[in-house]
Protein backbone atom coordinates (compact mmCIF):
# COMPACT_ATOMS: atom_id res chain seq x y z
CA UNK A 1 0.00 0.00 0.00
CA UNK A 2 1.20 3.05 -0.77
CA UNK A 3 0.79 6.64 0.50
CA UNK A 4 0.91 10.27 -0.82
CA UNK A 5 4.03 11.55 -1.04
CA UNK A 6 5.34 15.18 -3.45
CA UNK A 7 9.34 15.37 -3.58
CA UNK A 8 10.76 18.78 -3.86
CA UNK A 9 12.10 19.69 -7.35
CA UNK A 10 12.69 22.12 -10.17
CA UNK A 11 9.86 24.00 -11.59
CA UNK A 12 7.88 24.24 -15.02
CA UNK A 13 6.39 26.53 -17.21
CA UNK A 14 3.01 26.61 -17.71
CA UNK A 15 3.90 26.22 -21.23
CA UNK A 16 4.50 22.92 -20.90
CA UNK A 17 0.95 22.40 -20.54
CA UNK A 18 0.32 18.70 -19.56
CA UNK A 19 -2.20 16.86 -20.18
CA UNK A 20 -4.48 14.68 -17.77
CA UNK A 21 -6.08 11.35 -19.11
CA UNK A 22 -7.22 8.49 -17.77
CA UNK A 23 -4.25 5.97 -17.37
CA UNK A 24 -3.93 2.61 -19.62
CA UNK A 25 -2.42 -0.77 -19.18
CA UNK A 26 0.61 0.48 -20.42
CA UNK A 27 1.18 3.07 -18.29
CA UNK A 28 1.69 0.22 -15.40
CA UNK A 29 5.40 0.31 -14.97
CA UNK A 30 5.37 3.98 -14.73
CA UNK A 31 2.28 3.78 -12.56
CA UNK A 32 4.54 1.63 -10.19
CA UNK A 33 8.14 3.70 -10.28
CA UNK A 34 5.49 6.87 -9.29
CA UNK A 35 3.60 4.83 -6.51
CA UNK A 36 7.10 4.19 -5.09
CA UNK A 37 8.05 7.45 -5.53
CA UNK A 38 4.57 8.65 -3.47
CA UNK A 39 5.60 5.97 -1.07
CA UNK A 40 8.98 7.09 -0.30
CA UNK A 41 10.32 3.72 -1.27
CA UNK A 42 7.85 1.25 0.94
CA UNK A 43 6.59 0.00 -2.36
CA UNK A 44 9.68 -1.50 -3.61
CA UNK A 45 10.36 -2.55 -0.19
CA UNK A 46 6.74 -4.40 0.24
CA UNK A 47 6.71 -5.74 -3.46
CA UNK A 48 10.44 -7.64 -3.16
CA UNK A 49 8.95 -9.67 -0.33
CA UNK A 50 6.83 -11.21 -3.20
CA UNK A 51 8.47 -10.72 -6.26
CA UNK A 52 9.67 -14.53 -7.39
CA UNK A 53 12.47 -15.91 -9.77
CA UNK A 54 13.64 -13.07 -11.67
CA UNK A 55 11.37 -10.53 -11.33
CA UNK A 56 12.37 -7.63 -9.95
CA UNK A 57 10.11 -5.55 -7.18
CA UNK A 58 9.48 -2.52 -9.76
CA UNK A 59 8.37 -5.89 -12.08
CA UNK A 60 5.70 -7.54 -9.49
CA UNK A 61 4.45 -3.87 -8.85
CA UNK A 62 3.66 -3.06 -12.76
CA UNK A 63 1.94 -6.77 -12.74
CA UNK A 64 -0.11 -5.63 -9.39
CA UNK A 65 -1.48 -2.22 -11.14
CA UNK A 66 -2.23 -3.19 -14.27
CA UNK A 67 -4.76 -5.88 -12.63
CA UNK A 68 -8.66 -5.60 -13.65
CA UNK A 69 -11.00 -5.30 -11.02
CA UNK A 70 -8.89 -3.80 -7.43
CA UNK A 71 -8.79 -1.25 -6.36
CA UNK A 72 -4.90 -0.81 -6.73
CA UNK A 73 -4.86 -0.82 -10.51
CA UNK A 74 -4.01 1.84 -13.54
CA UNK A 75 -8.32 1.94 -13.56
CA UNK A 76 -7.90 4.28 -10.84
CA UNK A 77 -5.22 6.39 -11.84
CA UNK A 78 -5.02 9.60 -14.18
CA UNK A 79 -1.89 10.19 -15.15
CA UNK A 80 -0.26 14.03 -16.61
CA UNK A 81 1.62 13.70 -19.73
CA UNK A 82 3.84 16.09 -21.29
CA UNK A 83 4.57 14.78 -24.72
CA UNK A 84 4.62 11.38 -24.80
CA UNK A 85 6.16 11.65 -21.25
CA UNK A 86 3.55 10.23 -18.03
CA UNK A 87 5.58 12.87 -15.41
CA UNK A 88 2.52 12.48 -12.75
CA UNK A 89 0.02 10.41 -11.59
CA UNK A 90 -3.16 10.03 -8.74
CA UNK A 91 -4.60 6.75 -7.99
CA UNK A 92 -7.47 6.94 -5.88
CA UNK A 93 -11.18 5.05 -5.56
CA UNK A 94 -14.03 5.10 -2.48
CA UNK A 95 -13.55 3.02 0.05
CA UNK A 96 -16.18 0.74 1.52
CA UNK A 97 -18.97 2.11 3.47
CA UNK A 98 -17.82 -0.36 6.17
CA UNK A 99 -14.42 -2.17 7.30
CA UNK A 100 -13.86 -3.96 10.03
CA UNK A 101 -10.55 -3.53 11.91
CA UNK A 102 -9.04 -6.75 10.69
CA UNK A 103 -5.64 -7.97 12.27
CA UNK A 104 -3.48 -4.88 11.69
CA UNK A 105 -1.13 -7.10 14.17
CA UNK A 106 -0.54 -9.47 10.56
CA UNK A 107 0.22 -6.12 8.39
CA UNK A 108 4.12 -5.54 8.40
CA UNK A 109 4.54 -3.03 11.06
CA UNK A 110 5.79 -0.04 8.59
CA UNK A 111 2.06 -0.18 6.93
CA UNK A 112 -0.05 -0.80 10.11
CA UNK A 113 -0.15 2.58 11.08
CA UNK A 114 -0.93 4.10 7.49
CA UNK A 115 -4.07 1.14 7.38
CA UNK A 116 -5.03 2.18 10.94
CA UNK A 117 -5.68 5.60 9.94
CA UNK A 118 -7.32 4.48 6.34
CA UNK A 119 -9.88 2.84 8.07
CA UNK A 120 -11.27 5.93 10.05
CA UNK A 121 -12.57 7.35 6.85
CA UNK A 122 -15.28 4.86 5.13
CA UNK A 123 -16.97 5.83 2.19
CA UNK A 124 -14.69 8.67 1.62
CA UNK A 125 -12.60 9.11 -1.65
CA UNK A 126 -9.51 7.88 -1.03
CA UNK A 127 -6.05 9.40 -2.66
CA UNK A 128 -3.85 6.28 -2.40
CA UNK A 129 -1.32 7.86 -4.11
CA UNK A 130 -0.38 11.44 -5.83
CA UNK A 131 3.15 11.73 -7.24
CA UNK A 132 4.70 13.99 -9.81
CA UNK A 133 8.45 13.55 -11.06
CA UNK A 134 10.90 16.09 -9.25
CA UNK A 135 11.85 17.93 -12.48
CA UNK A 136 8.11 18.93 -13.10
CA UNK A 137 7.19 19.93 -9.50
CA UNK A 138 5.90 23.49 -9.43
CA UNK A 139 3.83 23.42 -12.36
CA UNK A 140 0.33 22.65 -10.98
CA UNK A 141 0.28 19.25 -11.88
CA UNK A 142 -0.35 18.62 -8.26
CA UNK A 143 -3.34 20.57 -7.76
CA UNK A 144 -4.83 19.72 -11.27
CA UNK A 145 -4.64 15.96 -10.10
CA UNK A 146 -6.11 17.29 -6.64
CA UNK A 147 -9.09 18.91 -8.97
CA UNK A 148 -9.63 15.57 -11.09
CA UNK A 149 -10.08 13.66 -6.95
CA UNK A 150 -12.69 15.68 -6.27
CA UNK A 151 -14.30 15.55 -9.58
CA UNK A 152 -13.94 11.51 -9.37
CA UNK A 153 -15.31 11.61 -5.74
CA UNK A 154 -18.47 13.20 -6.45
CA UNK A 155 -19.18 10.98 -9.39
CA UNK A 156 -18.88 8.19 -6.93
CA UNK A 157 -21.51 9.77 -4.46
CA UNK A 158 -18.48 10.69 -1.58
CA UNK A 159 -18.71 13.55 0.92
CA UNK A 160 -14.87 13.41 1.80
CA UNK A 161 -11.71 13.49 0.44
CA UNK A 162 -8.58 11.71 2.24
CA UNK A 163 -5.35 10.94 2.02
CA UNK A 164 -2.46 9.58 4.25
CA UNK A 165 1.01 11.92 4.49
CA UNK A 166 4.44 11.77 6.14
CA UNK A 167 4.28 15.33 8.19
CA UNK A 168 8.26 15.43 7.36
CA UNK A 169 7.00 15.99 3.66
CA UNK A 170 6.46 19.85 4.16
CA UNK A 171 5.81 20.44 0.53
CA UNK A 172 2.83 17.93 0.42
CA UNK A 173 1.57 19.04 3.31
CA UNK A 174 1.90 22.93 2.33
CA UNK A 175 0.09 21.31 -0.67
CA UNK A 176 -2.87 20.15 0.85
CA UNK A 177 -3.43 22.80 3.12
CA UNK A 178 -3.62 25.32 0.27
CA UNK A 179 -6.26 23.02 -1.25
CA UNK A 180 -8.58 23.14 1.49
CA UNK A 181 -7.23 19.31 3.44
CA UNK A 182 -6.72 19.39 7.33
CA UNK A 183 -5.08 17.11 9.50
CA UNK A 184 -7.86 14.30 10.67
CA UNK A 185 -5.86 12.57 13.05
CA UNK A 186 -2.13 11.04 12.66
CA UNK A 187 0.03 8.37 13.95
CA UNK A 188 3.76 7.73 14.90
CA UNK A 189 5.36 6.51 11.60
CA UNK A 190 7.36 3.09 12.28
CA UNK A 191 11.21 3.36 11.30
CA UNK A 192 12.49 1.49 8.58
CA UNK A 193 15.68 1.51 6.27
CA UNK A 194 13.47 1.49 3.41
CA UNK A 195 12.04 4.72 4.27
CA UNK A 196 13.72 8.13 5.14
CA UNK A 197 10.89 9.71 6.75
CA UNK A 198 9.68 9.15 10.69
CA UNK A 199 8.07 11.44 12.53
CA UNK A 200 3.74 11.63 12.58
CA UNK A 201 2.10 10.06 9.67
CA UNK A 202 -1.17 12.60 8.85
CA UNK A 203 -4.73 11.37 7.79
CA UNK A 204 -6.11 14.58 5.87
CA UNK A 205 -9.56 15.00 5.09
CA UNK A 206 -11.39 17.64 3.00
CA UNK A 207 -15.46 17.99 1.92
CA UNK A 208 -16.17 17.31 -1.56
CA UNK A 209 -17.01 20.37 -3.54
Amino acid sequence: TCRTCLQAGTTVGAADNPGLRDARVSDARRIAELIDLAGEGIPLWLWAQDASGDQTPLDFGALRAAREGVNFSFRNAVVAEIGEQVVGMMLGYRLPDSTGSGDLWELPSIVRPMVELELMVPGSFYINALAVLPDFQGSGIGSRLLEIANERGRAAGCKLLSLIVFEENRDAVRLYLQRGYTTAARRPAVSHPCCPLSGEILLMTRQVW
